[in-house]
């Protein structure tokens, strides 16, 4: 319990935002979600379910800047581009490729680490004692390959996973199909990956941790914050709906909306929108036995409460423009080279939103200039695996506590505006 109880708004009603305001509330603030949509909407609805710990190795590898251009134009590959958007993509996307080297790759992923490293036992803290425990499934993930040579093409990716800790066994050919024999004889090599997990409804997740979050005395707002209101350079409120709400300290974790407010408190936040997919089968003939990454198509397969949810492309195309339908058809076409003999009944498509920094790190941690205020966003694709911790880090900074995590690397202050 904090030994000065505080009033806390969180702007946005995600799987962060949902996370931060559980953990605040243990700690004995007074906590108020807002957002324009009900909790659990948007990227926490619909992300690939995994609780993917390994996946620390950022799409800024080395090599991209020689790939993406044909990537971009083979619609085999799962990158996309609506090219009207180029000229408003293109000064955020050279300071995107300008990370695309060793150095740097092996720099985010040690931050990403420090976020999502344990993220199922993240989660198992979370949400104990919530309703919620029983979405948290601990499984395998699995990374699936045409063969070893495939899976050592891959070696930078796996040798930083390596030296960050992971561990994982190799299966060749009879052993895999041994471990699950749904997938084509075309897949001869795989890494498992053990302690991860999956979330087996994220939507439905997310909704019983606000619930838990309301039934402890937090109040969820439905409405559009505009702006953060300051007293002598501190937070004093947040403007949401035409109404000032008072609060003693204000966190932002919008995702992919979080840059016009960040940007207002004297920030310059290079942010876009990673444009995510996915395709869930509903009552597949056959369900994976655990979460499984197809190398060759960069898509995630996870089994959740009913269906099959595909899920990994990436599109760039900004936050207005509706969803394209060449992602959905390579999702299907992956998907029935992966598992040739999958039958479902029926499907739903989705597209959504992940917040993309140039730098590949989340922004968490406080505002410079801004006392009270706190950022929580730009995880790209790994939201939902790292939205208990930073949560518990944002909470522990607002009490003024030094996390056990070097917080340094997150810290907002990288994109304080220049004169």
């Amino acid at each position: 319990m904090s030994a000065t109880p505080k009033t806390i708004a969180i702007v946005g009603a995600g799987i962060v935002g949902v996370s931060t305001a559980i953990w605040l509330q243990r700690d004995g603030h007074k906590v108020i979600l807002i957002d324009r949509l009900a909790p659990g909407e948007g990227a926490s609805h619909g992300n690939g379910g995994v609780l993917a710990s390994c996946s620390v190795v950022p799409v800024t590898g080395p090599g991209l800047l020689r790939k993406a251009p044909g990537m971009l134009l083979d619609p085999r590959q799962p990158l996309f581009l609506k090219w009207g958007y180029l000229p408003k993509l293109a000064p955020w996307l050279v300071k995107y490729l300008r990370h695309a080297n060793a150095s740097d790759t092996r720099r985010i992923a040690t931050a990403l680490t420090g976020i999502i490293g344990d993220s199922l036992a993240d989660h198992q803290a979370l949400s104990a004692g919530t309703g919620a425990e029983g979405y948290v499934v601990p499984a395998d993930y699995v990374y699936l390959y045409k063969d070893r040579a495939a899976f050592e093409a891959d070696s930078f990716g796996w040798g930083l996973r390596r030296d960050l800790g992971f561990r994982w066994d190799e299966m060749n050919g009879e052993e895999w199909r041994a471990y699950d024999s749904s997938f084509s004889e075309q897949i001869g090599f795989a890494a498992r990956l053990g302690n991860h997990g999956r979330i087996s409804d994220p939507g439905a997740y997310v909704k019983t941790l606000a619930r838990h979050v309301e039934a402890q005395g937090g109040q969820i707002i439905r409405a559009e914050a505009s702006g953060l209101a300051q007293e002598g350079g501190v937070v004093t409120g947040v403007r949401a709906g035409g109404e000032l709400i008072a609060c003693d300290a204000a966190v932002l974790v919008m995702g992919a909306w979080s840059k016009g407010l960040a940007d207002m408190l004297g920030l310059d936040v290079p942010l876009e929108s990673e444009r995510g997919y996915h395709l869930e089968l509903w009552e597949p003939s056959v369900m994976p036995r655990a979460p499984v990454m197809v190398a060759s198509g960069k898509f995630v397969a996870t089994p959740m409460d009913g269906r099959l949810r595909l899920a990994g492309i990436l599109e760039f195309g900004g936050l207005k423009a509706g969803p394209s339908k060449a992602p959905f058809d390579l999702l299907r076409r992956n998907i029935k080279t992966a598992m040739p003999g999958l039958t479902w009944k029926h499907e739903v498509e989705w597209m959504g939103h992940r917040p993309a920094p140039a730098d590949s790190i989340p922004l968490i941690g406080a505002v410079p200039g801004a006392k009270g205020a706190f950022l929580g966003f730009g995880h790209h694709h790994v939201g939902l695996t790292g939205g208990p911790k930073t949560g518990r880090l944002l909470a522990q900074l607002i009490a003024g506590r030094t996390p056990n995590v070097d917080v340094t690397p997150y810290s907002p202050s990288r994109f304080t505006k220049t004169a």
